[in-house]
């Protein structure tokens, strides 16, 4: 075991076991007062059913209020006190503060060039009103003089993004859910080192939970020594805290403004194959270059200044815009945030299936939805539309692949093929529909992703990429096994009732 992953899998260990000693003063006192222990119970189920109240009255979506009520019920004594903690965006009022003031300025640093957004309407009214829908809430503005050029596995995506490092002048600009070191992330620290001592401004943020196993303690302090500017988010203390349940899921690449990337891949050797930990590792990503890479500048140094506490002129980061690219199409890049109380993630997605006429084809390595996703798809499937799904057949995570499962009977009987992608894992977060729209991000069909993580993506119109989405999800159709019908109602009762039940935890996955 080298000594990163050793200090990696201490730290891991560390946390547990603070976690595991506090469960166990918390079990000593009750025990300790056992005598009382109706007072405390009917203190407990009080605090519960309050809490129950307070979800039922907050305007989250109401899958998900469902998904929480249900195990605070069952387990009284502990379930309103950990949906405090882990039940939703619990960052402090001064923390929100702080990212108001980012998405103000974020705002102002995002102007729509009406022109853009007008001729795409006279295209297509149903495209015009998406777009409008993302600049409202998302802030992020739509592009056409931007290039696109789709990566269907993690390899094409590394050795692009090499190659792109390779040419910095000016900046470079990292932000990625998990970083760890080996070929993939050696390779470019290689670079970043370098391009740092030749004076170009090299920044990276990692999500700390998402790292909790990847990287030591403190890893941010060796980066910093070779000259790259490091910010950890969220990063994890060694005692329960609120702020564990949101995460900064976003994987983005910027290069001197010009160049961009976007997508499912992290910065770690299983994302390019390089060992399997998972069978083979099927990802997505997308790289933009013009207009559009702006928003990509942007999103991350909103997202810089809220961790640093800094207030930083965006306009210097800004390329020339005289530069044209050959491109057709549109390209909307935009984010999503647990904190402008506003599923767009989801809501773009949803405008996606509710608009389709032909087909959807989705990749997705979590299929753990609300009612609301599911009733269109259902809708679609019924009206003639296509439908599509694939997901993994090598799961990363059981308990989740379980409740993945939990659905794919009732999409089955209404119509909409599911596929699992046999050769491994499906990590690859992608929809193609009509041969006009698609979408390629970081966003999983899961609660964490629609509801409770930092996420990006990319909205595209008739840009060429869209063909590529495409061909490759009808290559990648041939390396799956189709799920039959007989086939969910053949599984056994016990694994029906297991998987139901896992799927009332849904938001705790």
């Amino acid at each position: 075991m080298n000594i990163l992953l050793k200090r990696s899998v201490q730290r891991a260990i560390l946390l547990a076991t603070s976690f595991v000693i506090q469960i166990a003063v918390l079990l000593f006192f009750i025990f300790q007062y056992k005598g009382n222990f109706l007072h405390f119970y009917l203190g407990s189920l009080t605090l519960s059913i309050a809490i129950v109240f307070v979800i039922i009255n907050n305007k989250s979506n109401p899958s998900y209020k469902i998904a929480w009520i249900i195990p605070v019920l069952i387990f009284p004594i502990f379930g309103g006190l950990f949906y405090l903690l882990y039940g939703g965006n619990k960052l402090s009022t001064r923390e929100k503060l702080k990212m108001v003031i980012q998405n103000i300025k974020m705002t102002n640093s995002l102007k729509q060039d009406d022109q853009i957004i007008e001729n795409l309407g006279k295209q297509n009214i149903y495209a015009q009103n998406q777009s409008k829908y993302i600049l409202d809430y998302a802030k992020c503005p739509v592009y056409n003089n931007t290039e696109t050029t789709y990566f269907k596995i993690g390899e094409e995506k590394y050795e692009a993004l090499l190659r792109e490092l390779e040419k910095a002048e000016k900046f470079i600009f990292l932000e990625y859910f998990i970083i760890q070191e080996g070929k993939m992330f050696n390779s470019i620290l290689e670079i970043l080192e370098r391009k740092a001592r030749e004076g170009v401004d090299v920044r990276l943020i990692y999500d700390d939970v998402g790292c909790l196993v990847t990287l030591p303690h403190n890893y941010h302090k060796e980066l910093e020594k070779k000259g790259i500017k490091c910010r950890v988010f969220n990063p994890i203390k060694p005692f329960f805290t609120r702020r564990l349940n949101n995460r900064d899921h976003r994987k983005i690449a910027v290069i001197d403004g010009n160049v961009g990337f976007t997508g499912g891949i992290n910065l770690a050797d299983e994302y390019i194959n390089e060992y399997e930990k998972h069978g083979y590792w099927k990802d997505a990503a997308i790289m933009l270059k013009g207009d559009a890479v702006w928003s990509l500048t942007i999103m991350f140094l909103s997202m810089w200044d809220y961790i640093d506490n800094i207030d930083e002129n965006y306009l210097r980061f800004k390329p020339s815009a005289d530069k044209k690219y050959i491109a057709n199409g549109y390209v909307h890049p935009f984010d999503d945030s647990p904190l402008v109380n506003e599923p767009i993630g989801e809501t773009v997605y949803l405008n996606l299936i509710n608009k389709a006429k032909k087909y959807i084809y989705i990749n997705t390595p979590y299929l753990i939805i609300d009612n609301e996703m599911a009733t269109a798809l259902k809708i679609a499937s019924k009206s003639g539309v296509d439908v599509k799904i694939v997901t993994p057949y090598i799961p990363d995570k059981v308990f989740v692949h379980a409740v993945t499962k939990s659905y794919y009977e009732s999409f089955i009987k209404d119509n909409i093929e599911i596929y699992e992608f046999t050769p491994g894992f499906m990590h690859a977060k992608t929809f193609v529909v009509d041969d006009e729209y698609a979408v390629v991000g970081s966003i999983n069909l899961d609660f964490r992703s629609l509801y409770l993580h930092y996420e990006c993506g990319v909205w595209l119109y008739n840009t060429e990429s869209i063909k590529d989405i495409k061909e490759d999800y009808l290559k990648t159709l041939e390396k799956c096994y189709k799920v039959t019908l007989q086939e969910c109602k053949n599984t056994s009762k016990i694994k029906k009732f297991f998987r139901l039940v896992i799927r009332l935890f849904a938001p705790l996955l």
